[in-house]
């Protein structure tokens, strides 16, 4: 999955920081009206209900400036939120802190609040605030790469495989057994000699080392996970299969969905392949087997690669040496320069007539009608 980044403001709106600023001053300036109508309340004497009514209708919209201005400090925290919603919490904030301070009994100084939220930008300030974006979104990305040692393609092929991971491990009805040997099999060093599998110690020895589940190897095998390439000595040498290195990455990637036990493996495998129709002793002979890999796990898998693999594969990589413009000197005599190829004479052939003349559209001529004779009417003439 594609990571969150923050939508650019459309042109004119103003900058995150701009808004934060706005919200917080409008919020403040709400508490301050409402703190002076508490303040009215507790000097008068006479008509205390109306000023009571005032304070309650203050500190409403304190609490609800307040409450906008909060709404957009969380927003500028999450990349997710595009940069209009902070305009809007912004644009709330005043508001209400306008309607604070006319509620309050006081001077409206908020309203110029909204003045500086709808303030057509320079030419000046929007390249800097797209400057600003840019230098954000370099400083993320630096971050990201230095976690993860990836660049944001390469993080979005690893996102989309966890994905891919969670979906389909379950299904491969794997133990951790069955990673460890597909992981053995991943060195090049796991072979089959006679009914044993074991694996060797060094490439090329294809004797002793240590040994491996002979049943999971051959189940792995028979699902053709692993294919089988045969030496001259009749030992053979097992590897991943194409499939079975998109399983094997995808296993890795999300561990938690391998059984706990072989029982725990078949009775998940016999529960997908249980059907009523079906003989019993075919459903158990069917979860016995691995299934293979979902196809569409195979085609939306990609291996991403760190930025350190991809310098190695770059430095790897020599130059084409250029071409000489002059032949070395050998002391033989030079060449006799070849002739330029010249064309091939043409044939000398006559024309072919045409089979056919050229068409000529029939006239129409006027079609006769036929009178019909019964065969017993006489012909009259």
């Amino acid at each position: 999955m594609p990571e969150p980044v923050r939508a650019a403001a459309p042109f004119g709106d103003p900058s995150p920081q701009t808004c934060l600023q706005v919200a917080g001053e409008a919020a403040l300036l709400a508490v301050i009206a409402a703190d002076d109508a508490m303040a009215a309340v507790c000097r008068s004497r006479s008509g205390a209900a109306k000023l009571e009514a005032a304070m309650h209708a203050a500190h409403q919209e304190a609490v609800e400036a307040a409450r906008h201005a909060d709404h957009a400090e969380q927003y500028a925290d999450d990349p997710e939120m595009p940069a209009s919603a902070l305009a809007y919490c912004a644009r709330q904030a005043v508001h209400h802190a306008v309607l604070a301070q006319a509620a309050a009994g006081v001077e409206t100084t908020a309203a110029g609040l909204g003045a500086e939220l709808d303030r057509v930008l320079t030419p000046a300030e929007l390249a800097e605030r797209e400057s600003a974006r840019r230098q954000e979104e370099a400083e993320r990305e630096a971050e990201q790469q230095a976690a993860t040692g990836m660049d944001r393609p390469n993080r979005e092929k690893a996102a989309s495989n966890l994905y891919l991971a969670e979906r389909h491990v379950a299904e491969l009805g794997w133990t951790t057994g069955h990673l460890r040997v597909m992981e053995a099999a991943a060195t090049g060093r796991l072979y089959w000699r006679g009914s044993r599998a074991r694996l060797a110690a060094r490439n090329g020895e294809w004797t002793g080392g240590r040994r491996i589940s002979q049943e999971r190897t051959q189940a792995l095998l028979t699902a053709k996970f692993l294919t089988a390439a045969q030496n001259g000595d009749g030992t053979h040498v097992l590897t991943p299969s194409p499939m079975g290195n998109v399983a094997l990455d995808l296993a890795r990637l999300h561990q938690d969905g391998l059984h706990t036990s072989d029982r725990a493996a078949y009775d998940a495998r016999f529960a997908r392949v249980r059907r009523r129709h079906k003989r019993r002793d075919d459903q158990k002979a069917a979860a016995r087997r691995l299934p293979p890999l979902d196809r569409s796990a195979q085609k939306l898998y990609q291996k991403p690669v760190t930025i350190a693999e991809q310098q190695a594969l770059d430095s790897q990589q020599a130059p084409l040496d250029a071409v000489p413009a002059t032949p070395p000197e050998t002391g033989a005599e030079p060449l006799p320069a070849a002739a330029p190829p010249q064309p091939a004479p043409a044939l000398a052939t006559t024309p072919r007539a045409p089979a056919h003349g050229p068409y000529r559209p029939l006239r129409s001529r006027p079609r006769t009608r036929v009178i019909p004779v019964s065969p017993l009417q006489p012909t009259l003439w």
